[in-house]
């Protein structure tokens, strides 16, 4: 049986449920959980583009300095976890266009938040630059 370990943080305790003996499965820990699915190299700034607007492939790539290979393995990845959606347009050449699930739309205020934390981060090293 698989056992995790408790995910704990300082402010808000034991995140997963279940006692440290128990045999149980425990719940993995949800933050382990979504960095499993979102830390991969690239993932969550493809992520962030797909938030703005639905992307083709060659927009991603002008968006972001990444090979064409990875892009291609980390849209399948964001995709095996239903975190966006691929549509095929019946064109010649054919078009496909890549889109956030409700699922993906969950990491917004995540976003946001980094956003805003980095924002912030880059002031006070400004500041401190400056002096």
């Amino acid at each position: 049986m698989k056992v995790t370990k408790h995910c704990e943080t300082p402010q808000l305790g034991p995140l997963s449920s279940g006692s440290e003996n128990s045999t149980e499965t425990e719940q993995p820990c949800p933050i382990e959980y979504i960095l499993d699915r979102i830390s991969s190299k690239w993932s969550f700034l493809i992520l962030r583009e797909l938030l703005i607007d639905n992307r083709r492939t060659h927009e991603l790539q002008e968006a972001l300095p990444i090979s064409t290979k990875t892009l291609t393995i980390r849209l399948r990845e964001l995709e095996k976890y239903g975190m966006i959606e691929r549509k095929v347009y019946p064109e010649i050449p054919p078009r496909v266009e890549y889109s956030l699930t409700p699922r993906g739309r969950n990491i917004k205020p995540v976003i946001d938040a980094l956003q805003q934390a980095g924002e912030a981060w880059l002031s006070d090293e400004q500041v401190v630059g400056g002096s």
